[in-house]
């Protein structure tokens, strides 16, 4: 344990120990503290997300659904249901896209803009409540590998090590196994 460090030197079993719960608890507190700042009448954190998106999208002369998938990590079905719904409300123009007849550009709306542009205040304070719960020395290093855990190639490239020593593994014990 690193002098300093309050974290729990024992190994933590069960839930307390699961990455994956533990990081379905923190989004959890996340979405809370988003909802708190934004309000009800505010728009949900996946369509603040898309939002965002697709002003990155519009700066871009539009972007297909299918890269809107890649940069939200919103599955495909769910985003073209969640960009069918905020076209309705007139916050997303979504056209043909001149590239490719069967795909479908998007682009953020002047409604959606102002809508965007209203919200980006609440998420600030939402992240900064959230982190308000780490020291601040722990938060741009949380924050950092958060970025390296969403990387697209992050889960690849640690399911390629964990391959690679279950290989190595499996070879020496094999090599056990002939002595």
């Amino acid at each position: 344990m690193v002098k300093g460090d309050k974290t729990r030197s024992r190994k933590q079993e069960g839930l307390d120990g699961s990455p994956g719960h533990l990081m379905h608890r923190a989004l959890q507190r996340m979405l809370e503290a988003y909802a708190a700042e934004a309000g009800a009448d505010a728009p949900t954190h996946r369509q603040y997300v898309l939002l965002e998106a697709a002003a990155q999208a519009t700066e871009a002369g539009g972007l297909s659904q299918a890269e809107l998938v890649r940069i939200t990590g919103i599955d495909r079905s769910t985003l073209a249901e969640l960009a069918a719904r905020m076209t309705t409300r007139g916050w997303l123009v979504r056209e043909r896209s001149d590239s490719d007849g069967r795909a479908r550009s998007v682009t953020l709306s002047e409604e959606g803009r102002a809508v965007l542009d209203q919200v980006r205040p609440a998420v600030a304070a939402a992240d900064k409540r959230f982190l308000a719960a780490l020291p601040k020395a722990r938060r741009e290093k949380f924050v950092a590998i958060l970025t390296d855990l969403a990387a697209s190639d992050a889960a690849e490239k640690a399911e390629a090590r964990l391959a690679a020593r279950a290989a190595k593994r499996a070879k020496k014990t094999g090599k056990k196994a002939e002595a």
